[in-house]
């Protein structure tokens, strides 16, 4: 079954089970009738890193602070570890972790200490264990070398990783990251994700906010793509880029060679349209004939190989997140609007 998608707004998600994450209708409203959030269906399978990916200004935060029962929405309802949000939060926050919106740290304490004060005011944490657990958060987010630095003096960077390692102090069912690698340099980038496969391998389902494209398709199993507070579509990673193919899309091609310009040549001349070459490696979008479904890319291949191109590698690109939000909206993905 494709995934819901806002031009079909009378299927519903199906509940179930094996959901750590449902809600039905859920909305926000603000004063003067502003919506951040439009009913939105959203399902997020258990045991799956889930990316929730719009611009800024999209709704996800306001998504997320309404499932961590942190605001009230305005309308719907919300389903956090098959319990009602905010109503059960007593039951339910204990085994989740949460980042949102930057960390809240004590600037005048060591990152340790901050770490201990959050351990504390977990009524769960055993205090005799409580050493052992903040330096494991430490050194899993890198930060044991600066564990006793004050906050203040740490970067944005640093920031985010204690707000993560206070996340991780206890083994959750369900990690929420909201925007987790904002001010991290690309190695941080990188060892985030790597602690986010880390995670979902050992069974926590990662909840993870971004507006960073490239982000969401390297990690992550699952989507929900959000435009101006209402779900555009949601599925695996997989499913979603075949959506831009299934709907009309017709694929890119990608040709390697040692004559890009006389590939670029016979290309053109058989329909294919925004052409890009990128040294021995040419681009385009498949033409897509008068009855709607796109050319036969061995036909192309047979026309390089008539006109004497060579060519050493052949095929169709799988479509990009950036694709699929741009073929579902009509508009470019602005991260930093």
């Amino acid at each position: 079954m494709p995934p819901p998608t806002a031009a079909d707004p009378g299927r519903a998600v199906p509940r179930d089970a094996d959901h750590v994450i449902e809600t039905r209708g859920l909305t926000k409203a603000y004063r003067g009738g502003q919506l951040a959030v439009d009913r939105l269906d959203l399902a997020v399978p258990r045991g799956s890193v889930f990316g929730f990916l719009g611009p800024n200004g999209s709704g996800k935060t306001t998504t997320i602070r309404m499932l961590m029962g942190l605001i009230e929405p305005t309308a719907g309802s919300a389903r956090v570890l098959g319990r009602p949000m905010p109503g059960a939060s007593r039951q339910v926050l204990p085994a989740v972790g949460a980042l949102i919106e930057g960390p809240a740290l004590y600037g005048f304490l060591s990152g340790r200490d901050n770490l201990r004060r959050f351990d504390a005011a977990d009524p769960t944490a055993d205090p005799r264990t409580r050493d052992e657990r903040v330096d494991r958060a430490l050194e899993r987010v890198g930060l044991g070398a600066a564990a006793g630095k004050k906050a203040r003096a740490y970067s944005l960077g640093m920031k985010q990783r204690l707000g993560l390692a206070a996340a991780l102090l206890q083994p959750r069912e369900l990690l929420v990251l909201d925007e987790p690698t904002n001010g991290l340099d690309p190695q941080g980038m990188r060892e985030i994700r790597t602690l986010v496969r880390e995670l979902a391998a050992d069974g926590t389902t990662v909840f993870l906010s971004s507006h960073l494209l490239d982000e969401i398709e390297q990690v992550c199993t699952h989507a929900a793509v959000m435009a101006r507070g209402r779900l555009i579509t949601q599925g695996t990673v997989a499913e979603l880029s075949a959506t831009v193919l299934d709907s009309g899309g017709h694929g890119r091609l990608a040709v390697t060679t040692p004559d890009p310009a006389d590939a670029t040549r016979v290309l053109k001349e058989h329909g294919v349209t925004d052409i890009r070459v990128a040294g021995d490696r040419v681009t385009g979008d498949l033409p897509a004939p008068p009855d709607g479904h796109p050319a036969e890319p061995a036909d192309l291949n047979a026309a390089l190989v008539r006109a004497g191109v060579r060519v050493r590698a052949f095929g169709a690109e799988r479509a990009s997140l950036e694709d699929v939000f741009v073929h579902l909206t009509g508009e470019g993905f602005d991260v930093a609007g």
